[in-house]
């Protein structure tokens, strides 16, 4: 999404825009404006934020201004206020003589409805300290119609929208107790002190305008993740000069940043923007970008991230990204779109809101007719029927869950965790199988070349120089081993020494070097290239069963027959701490799966390292690429792979191998997350009910990848996966109390107004307080820390 600062909104590239709109106050109001602007044309969709007081627009038609602009005007024309996001995130607000002004309308109120409280006060210690009549209406009605006055508006707007919201509520039962106290003045006798309920309707006005500035300030806090990022990002960059246009040093906004220009960072400043250190060495604190506590060395070539804080060195870096194309750009925006969207629960919600306000009605008027029949007066009967309004407010309906993503959402991303929308949140809570890829998710991800095993009579420099050739322009891990390889021997490779090259997907690179046609991959496509391997086909064996990943370098000779020249074995290593990360995923209860393309030997010995149960099944190797997503299906359905012996790859492609359990049937029994990093694990992502994309030291993960996937793990660390987990269960508990507690306060509360339990104030008080104390509740997830922290 787009954050603009412009009083009209940005257009992002998915047709979305995104609009404050000030005046909700309950879940009611979310679901009336939702409605409103649903039945706009050219609108396909909207959702509506009420702890963010904020809609995300899915629009369908034109995005011109005149669309805009009809937006904006059914938005007021259905009583409420469209304001620019801009507006929205002024947090702080105008103060008058020290005092913020949104506080000046609760603090004319407390004036004004103190002295009316005294009463009840002195009732407490015998006293009597009843005011003239005349004095009590003179308080009582610039509380009522003056400060009162937006619940009329408000209410208004709902009846003629034939619905109902939380003024129309507070409006009817305030107003209710107002003009009976002003009957039962008028109708007195002259000099009869009469019992008068001005109090009652000043003071509920007021705890309700303090519960919503409570509110107001303690929503503020579960968007203060949101801002914390934003004010990463520095304002100036100090742009060095080309020798061109600029001759000097120049200090410009972040904004004109373009890629390729070079810039300074001194020490203790921020990077403005994502870029490459092109001279010096320092150290950057990604602690509010990645969760990483500790300081990451940064040396010419190493990938830095705007709003990192340099260390002590001064650099010189080369711009990579701005804008909306950096990282922090991104992770802003997967914050914002979790936050405005909503979780499936959210649905109950919005239908109990839609029939709440009529049946309290209805609930109010049979109170009413009930206390009138049992013989009670009509000021007795009234004042019950008013408490029943006052006290039923569907506030806390609509901040329970809105309230508890947003903090969940902001403290996770904090930690490093990005969660993209409020579905993969929910969803995460109920995982129990978790399958990780091998290569750069639990392993370090950064192969090196182990040896060159070369045929007889074939020179292992040649052949080293020719494998560099040929992966040359590949990102691959185990191109790049051998490119690195190269360099340490002291090997230089010409950029056109192979010609015709091209990525054959999951098995290899093909290619010409010096005329003749080259073939460099996996012992399998060796297999199916017909390659008769020789006497390098058990020292392969033996390379595979001692952890290697083995390519072959084959050349094609006459009648297209291919010999192989050398085998290269490759090792890996496991990621610190991963081992530690599955002890404790397993732990939980949670089955465990490493998906691995390499060669079974290899897959074994890494699954020995890190403590995993290939005797289970908990190891499927010689998967391809396109294989992932099938083998996340199936352990979606509760099958799990045969005993060891059996080649596993068999139950991806040709169907269920020997000693397989099914469960014969077609609907998923287990819920499952899958973990990974590159571009290959997009599909696998996609395929899983949760994907959690993770990020590595080598410049992060495949964007690819992170559009797939539900979350986004900034750290290649492992411990991660434990620790989003954990967030989205203590989340979705947050969301579940907090509904609990909404539900429970009206289901107790209307039948004690109703029964003539509660007055007006204390009904006005558990109503005001009601929507704090579930904001409250969520905010106790900003004390969240990950499970185990290194």
């Amino acid at each position: 999404m787009n954050t603009t600062t412009s009083e009209i909104p940005i257009l992002s590239e998915a047709s979305q825009i995104d609009l404050g709109i000030g005046g909700m106050t309950c879940a009611s109001c979310v679901s009336r404006v939702e409605k409103v602007l649903k039945k706009q044309s050219g609108v396909s969709g909207a959702s509506v934020n009420l702890a963010t007081e904020s809609a995300r627009v899915t629009l369908t038609g034109p995005d011109d201004a005149e669309t805009l602009a009809r937006i904006k005007r059914a938005v007021r024309d259905a009583g409420y206020e469209p304001r620019s996001m801009a507006a929205m995130d002024d947090v702080e607000g105008e103060r008058w003589h020290g005092i913020p002004t949104d506080f000046l309308p609760v603090l004319a109120g407390l004036l004004l409805s103190a002295p009316l409280a005294l009463p009840m006060v002195g009732d407490l210690f015998g006293k009597h300290w009843m005011l003239p009549s005349w004095v009590q209406f003179l308080l009582a009605t610039p509380v009522q119609f003056w400060l009162g006055a937006r619940f009329y508006k408000a209410g208004w707007h709902a009846l003629k929208a034939l619905t109902g919201n939380m003024e129309l509520l507070v409006a009817i039962g305030t107003t209710t107790g107002w003009a009976l106290s002003t009957w039962l003045w008028w109708r007195a006798e002259p000099g009869e002190m009469v019992h008068l309920y001005y109090e009652g309707s000043a003071v509920v006005i007021t705890l309700v305008l303090l519960g919503k500035w409570l509110e107001a300030r303690a929503k503020r806090q579960t968007t203060s993740a949101i801002r914390a990022l934003h004010a990463l990002r520095p304002e100036w960059a100090h742009l060095l000069p080309d020798g061109i246009k600029r001759t000097e040093e120049t200090d410009v906004p972040v904004d004109e940043l373009l890629p390729g220009d070079l810039i300074t960072v001194r020490p203790g400043e921020r990077f403005p923007a994502d870029g490459t250190v092109a001279q010096g060495s320092t150290q950057a604190d990604e602690s509010m970008l990645t969760g990483e506590a500790m300081p990451v060395p940064k040396a010419v070539g190493d990938a830095v991230t705007g709003g990192a804080l340099n260390g002590e060195g001064a650099v010189q870096v080369s711009v990579r990204a701005v804008g909306a194309q950096s990282v922090l750009a991104h992770i802003i925006a997967l914050v914002q779109d979790a936050q405005a969207g909503k979780a499936p629960v959210q649905r109950l919600v919005d239908k109990v809101a839609s029939v709440f306000v009529p049946v309290v009605l209805v609930i109010a008027l049979f109170t009413l007719g009930g206390w009138l029949y049992v013989g009670s007066p009509v000021e007795e009967a009234l004042l019950h029927a008013v408490s029943v309004l006052v006290i039923a407010c569907p506030c806390a309906l609509g901040l329970a869950t809105p309230a508890a993503i947003m903090a969940g959402t902001g403290v996770a991303a904090q930690h490093g965790i990005l969660i993209k929308d409020a579905q993969a949140l929910e969803i995460a809570h109920r995982v129990d199988t978790v399958a990780f890829d091998k290569t750069g998710t639990l392993t370090v991800g950064h192969p090196r070349l182990r040896l060159i095993e070369a045929a007889a009579g074939v020179d292992e420099v040649a052949v080293l120089q020719a494998a560099s050739a040929l992966q040359a322009q590949s990102a691959h891990p185990l191109a790049r081993a051998v490119l690195e390889a190269a360099v340490t021997r002291g090997l230089v490779v010409a950029a056109d020494a192979a010609q015709d090259v091209q990525a054959v997907s999951g098995r290899g690179s093909l290619g010409t070097v010096q005329g003749v046609k080259l073939a460099l991959g996996s012992l399998r496509w060796m297999d199916e290239l017909g390659a008769a391997m020789g006497p390098l086909a058990a020292r392969a064996q033996t390379l595979q069963d001692e952890g290697a990943t083995v390519s072959v370098l084959a050349a094609q000779g006459e009648a297209d027959q291919w010999a192989p020249l050398a085998l290269l074995a490759f090792a890996d290593e496991a990621k610190p701490g991963a081992a530690a990360a599955l002890a404790g995923l397993r732990a939980q209860g949670l089955r465990l799966f490493m998906v691995s393309g390499d060669n079974r030997g290899a897959a074994l010995a890494m699954a020995h390292t890190l403590g995993l149960r290939a005797d289970e099944g908990e190891v499927i190797a010689e998967v391809l690429p396109g294989d992932k997503a099938a083998v996340v299906q199936r352990l979606k359905l509760g099958e799990r792979e045969p005993p060891p012996g059996l080649v596993a790859l068999a139950a991806v492609e040709g169907g269920t191998p020997p000693g397989a359990v099914t469960t014969g049937s077609k609907e998923s029994l287990h819920t499952v997350a899958m973990v990974g990093d590159g571009v290959n694990d997009a599909p696998a992502l996609a395929a899983a009910d949760v994907g959690m994309a993770m990020s590595h030291s080598q410049g992060g993960s495949s964007d690819v990848a992170m559009h797939a996937a539900g979350i986004t793990l900034m750290r290649g660390d492992p411990m991660l996966v434990a620790a989003a987990l954990d967030i989205s269960r203590r989340t979705v508990s947050k969301i579940r109390q907090n509904l609990f507690w909404a539900f429970a306060y009206n289901a107790a509360g209307i039948p004690l107004a109703a029964l003539g339990y509660l007055s007006p104030v204390l009904a006005g008080a558990a109503m005001a307080m009601s929507s704090v104390s579930v904001v409250s509740n969520a905010l106790l997830l900003k004390r969240w820390k990950p499970p185990v922290q290194r």
